[in-house]
């Protein structure tokens, strides 16, 4: 329902510190953070070798982890709020030397803000892991330095500055660097609020207000509303349907192909930007170069979103052969189904049909799958160190292979 800016005002800042210095995490909650943790770190590990890990070498410790965490487009995702919120959240709580309720609180925040705001926010060309992120970040932040919900409030009202990102980024690292900074504006709004520094805590219901939200945040339901979504693939979550419905048809003679037909919900391939894309970023937003990964690789991992990849010559004849039938409805990146068409030259032609790809909470990944990511990212010789960290050993992980300023 629509609401005045006063109420989303109060909502938005007062009430959600409340809630999040009120939290009482279970043993689900408790597990669905350890592996956020885990999942956040691999990926990041992962791209230590990214130019964008050498780009913020020097700059705040949030910012830098985020940033190099986000770049693989391998991080976890809240479908409902359309928010990576572990790549924001685990950075902003281990900078500011807090854990997993920390994390939870957080986590819960971003989730109530991003749906609130809903799909048109999106839509209109914001970026909500870095619009959201920014105050998400600030509640974990302000609960990791001990502050009360009246500190909670103030620092979010701190990160309203930060609280920006546009989706036109996506295929260039301005994505994860947009997130580091959403990351580092939390962090940055919490020690000032710490210090004593005031802010009108209504400055949060103005943005919300002026970024377009409808709705009051839902304070009710599990701490994470849904659950997050882990990606098998290092891309947009908005290509785990189309490559889980390719490879659900088995290998495929390439050279045998005619045409391939996607049939989806035009909501849910909106973030891929990049038809023909130049480079491994663009190829992560590529609807049809997600498709050509599924077919030459199998299973597309980082190997398949590195430029030289992307470039390969037998890439470009599969992006001509890629048609999309984009129905004018949907809200959300998994709306409706993923129906794929494969039509081969004798004249067959193979269908298949995926509702939600593997990883999502409705259908989780095995514990031997996400022990298979983990260890490629970070090879056989690391992956049992990286999946027993806890919140303590893993900040000192992240320093010693990323240092940063604080800030």
């Amino acid at each position: 329902m629509a609401v005045a800016p006063h109420e989303s005002a109060e909502v938005s800042a007062h009430d959600l510190a409340q809630w999040a210095s009120g939290i009482e995490p279970g043993f689900a909650d408790f597990e669905l953070g350890r592996r956020a943790l885990v999942d956040t770190v691999a990926v990041t590990l992962a791209a230590l070798d990214d130019l964008v890990a050498a780009w913020t070498d020097g700059l705040p410790a949030a910012l830098r982890w985020a940033s190099v965490g986000h770049v693989l487009d391998f991080d976890d995702l809240h479908i409902p709020s359309t928010t990576h919120i572990s790549v924001v959240c685990v950075p902003a709580t281990l900078a500011a030397g807090g854990g997993c309720r920390e994390y939870l609180a957080a986590a819960g925040v971003m989730a109530r803000l991003g749906t609130a705001l809903g799909w048109n926010h999106y839509t209109q060309g914001w970026h909500t892991t870095a619009t959201v992120g920014a105050i998400s970040a600030a509640v974990a932040a302000a609960l990791s330095l001990g502050l009360d919900s009246d500190g909670i409030a103030t620092a979010m009202a701190h990160a309203v500055p930060g609280a920006g990102g546009v989706r036109q980024a996506f295929g260039t690292a301005g994505k994860s660097m947009q997130v580091g900074f959403a990351a580092q504006a939390g962090v940055r709004a919490a020690r000032l609020a710490a210090a004593g520094a005031t802010a009108d805590p209504r400055a949060v219901g103005e943005w919300f207000r002026l970024v377009g939200g409808r709705s009051v945040p839902q304070l009710d339901g599990p701490i994470v509303p849904d659950g997050l979504g882990l990606k098998l693939h290092p891309c947009c979550y908005a290509l785990q349907r189309p490559i889980a419905a390719i490879r659900s048809l088995g290998t495929l003679p390439v050279d045998g192909i005619d045409r391939i037909r996607l049939r989806t919900p035009r909501s849910a391939v909106l973030p891929l930007i990049h038809d023909y894309p130049a480079s491994g970023l663009e190829g992560k937003f590529s609807l049809n170069y997600g498709i050509a990964a599924a077919l030459l690789d199998g299973f597309p991992g980082i190997d398949s979103f590195t430029d030289a990849a992307v470039r390969r010559r037998e890439v470009r004849s599969i992006l001509d052969r890629v048609t999309l039938v984009a129905e004018p409805v949907g809200e959300g990146v998994l709306d409706g189904d993923c129906a794929v068409v494969v039509e081969l030259a004798d004249g067959s032609h193979l269908e298949a049909v995926v509702a939600v790809p593997e990883g999502h909470p409705r259908r989780p990944a095995s514990t031997a799958d996400f022990e298979a990511k983990v260890r490629g990212c970070v090879g056989d010789g690391r992956a049992a160190e990286v999946l027993e960290l806890d919140w303590t050993s893993a900040a000192a992980l992240l320093h010693r292979h990323l240092p940063g300023c604080v800030g």
